[in-house]
């Protein structure tokens, strides 16, 4: 059961989006409240799902990562067991770090991180096309990242 949202509890969520490093002191004094309030109000936000995780964001070039590709892809069948299986499947690949499926020409739209055109040559003969129920993919190197995890906004 989740319990309303009021305006500290939106001002929270808003500050620990853009700033997910605060300490709790720091996001009390923000909020206006005590210290032990905000903590509280900090886990059940978490408990009742509005938080999901916090993480560090790496800068994909620092890591050898700095190719993006946006790969669409088209299932032989549209059935729930080859969409089922295809999920489990993608679910598991380190490098897709988006899986969505989607309306229209495709099926699912994957986002993924590689370090250079070669190595995405690699992953796509090997693992790629391998997918369950793969009939079609249609690759998209990305040239530029205008909007990348833009905040929430609510």
């Amino acid at each position: 059961m989740t319990s309303e949202l009021d305006r500290i509890d939106l001002k929270m969520l808003r500050l620990l989006q853009k700033n997910g490093r605060l300490s709790n002191a720091e996001l009390a004094q923000l909020v206006d409240v005590s210290p032990a309030t905000c903590h509280r109000r900090t886990q059940r936000l978490f408990e009742e799902g509005y938080i999901k995780t916090v993480r560090a964001m790496i800068e994909p070039q620092k890591v050898g990562r700095g190719a993006l590709v946006m790969v669409g892809v088209v299932l032989d069948r549209s059935t729930p067991e080859s969409f089922g299986a295809f999920e489990k499947a993608v679910a598991k690949l380190s490098f897709v770090l988006d899986c969505n499926l989607v309306a229209g020409d495709f099926d699912y739209f994957l986002k993924i991180r590689v370090g250079d055109m070669a190595d995405f040559n690699r992953i796509h003969g090997t693992q790629l096309i391998a997918l369950p129920g793969v009939r079609q993919t249609r690759t998209f190197f990305v040239m530029k990242e205008v909007v990348d995890n833009a905040l929430l906004e609510f």
